[in-house]
């Protein structure tokens, strides 16, 4: 019973890693080739909002 379990627990992390993986790589994948001009449309829209904010955080800039 507990080789079950875990023979089922390996094929389940397999199943959702390879997935996660695949949707991530795919994604990437399609803004490339389908994006077009809006490929850094909410890059762009990002950075726009953020112009003029004062940086919070991270290492310390010499």
């Amino acid at each position: 019973m507990g080789g079950y379990i875990l023979d089922l627990t390996l094929v389940a992390l397999l199943v959702i890693g390879i997935t996660a993986i695949m949707g991530v790589f795919l994604n990437g994948l399609g803004e490339k080739v389908f994006g077009g001009k809006r490929k850094s449309e909410f890059v762009d829209q990002s950075d726009r909002m953020q112009t003029g904010w004062k940086a919070v955080g991270g290492r310390k800039q010499k």
